[in-house]
Order: C-alpha cells, then sequence, then structure tokens
C-alpha cells in the first residue's frame, strides 16, 4: 500500500448525507485538534495498544529519514483509551491529509467514561503500508525518535507531549511513557 492514503479513505467510507461522525484520537490527535469539532470526550476502544512502529516521512521525519509515530495494534483483551471528537464529515478532507502517511480509516466501537458507546472511526496503519517500521525495543525507539525531526517538528516532542496529555488523562501507557522516560534522560 503507497504513502499516500488519501484517496483510499475517501472512498472506504460513505460519510454523505451524515451530519456528524465520531473520529478516535490516540496520539497526536488527544493534544494537538488542529481542526473544528462538535464535541470531544474521553473514550476507549477495545483490542487494541498504542506502538510507536509507523514511520513519519511527512511529519516527525523525511522521507530520507523518517521518524516513528504511533499506530495501534491488534492485542485481544487490552484497551486504549484517547479523545473521540465528534465532528462533521467535511473535516475528513483535513483528516484525511494529516494521517495520508500509510494510515487508513476503520470503523469501532467507541466507549465513552460514563457507559455510553457509539461507531466511530479511527485511523490505523497497518503493517501492509510501505512506511512501516514494526516493532523494536523501547530504548530503540527512543535512540530513533531521539535523532529524527520534520517538518511538524522534533519527533521527541511528539512523545513527550503525548505522553504529557496520557498522564492528564490518567492514562497509564507503559510503552509510552518508557519511551518518554529514555527521551527525558540525559
Amino acid at each position: 500500500m503507497p504513502h499516500d492514503t488519501q484517496a483510499i479513505n475517501k472512498n472506504r467510507q460513505n460519510l454523505e448525507g451524515l451530519e456528524s461522525v465520531w473520529v478516535f484520537g490516540y496520539g497526536s490527535l488527544i493534544f494537538k485538534a488542529d481542526f473544528p469539532y462538535i464535541e470531544r470526550r474521553a473514550a476507549r476502544i477495545d483490542n487494541w495498544q498504542r506502538r510507536f512502529w509507523q514511520g513519519s516521512h511527512d511529519h516527525r521525519g523525511t522521507p530520507e529519514a523518517p521518524g516513528r509515530v504511533l499506530t495501534l495494534v491488534e492485542v485481544p483483551g487490552t484497551t486504549c483509551r484517547g479523545m473521540a471528537y465528534k465532528v462533521t464529515p467535511d473535516v475528513f478532507a483535513h483528516l484525511d491529509h494529516r494521517e495520508k502517511n500509510g494510515y487508513l480509516r476503520f470503523e469501532t466501537a467507541f466507549h465513552f467514561d460514563d457507559g455510553t458507546e457509539a461507531q466511530g472511526l479511527v485511523y490505523i496503519a497497518t503493517e501492509e503500508n510501505e512506511a512501516w517500521l514494526g516493532p523494536a525495543s523501547e530504548h530503540d525507539i527512543a535512540a530513533h525518535i531521539a535523532k529524527s525531526e520534520g517538518p511538524s517538528g522534533p519527533n521527541d516532542e511528539y512523545v513527550l507531549r503525548l505522553a504529557e496529555a496520557l498522564r492528564a488523562m490518567d492514562e497509564d501507557d507503559p510503552h509510552v511513557f518508557m519511551i518518554a522516560d529514555y527521551l527525558s534522560q540525559p
């Protein structure tokens, strides 16, 4: 699958005629909502974990030296907490561009903190995309991130801001926190 997934995502779900759609953020969408939204709520999705296994050629790295950013990997019995945004369908033109580097939109159930649920969309980069970097130890991921930078800024900034946002949500994510700890060491 190519890096640029905008055209693929445009055809994955028919959003015509809908007044609003929920989208789930588990990485930078938690702390950088650069789009209009109707509502923002903490939520979780089940059977997924965050992992810094996706390459970033367009935001936190370059084509010659990609950074590492998050994707989700399926792990039955786990949960991933993040932020859900209710948006109008036209916002997906911006989101599809923002998440174009190998991410596809998938539909899933969102579980809100008040016990209610809704169906929504989440962007996931799978191992079939050209930007996939795959698993590595948290130490090796941190070393890679420490030397990466792209048009959106230093790669370590992404990790540290996410760790701060997750702590503010009282969310424990050992993978993210271990990488952030490595990056914070002198």
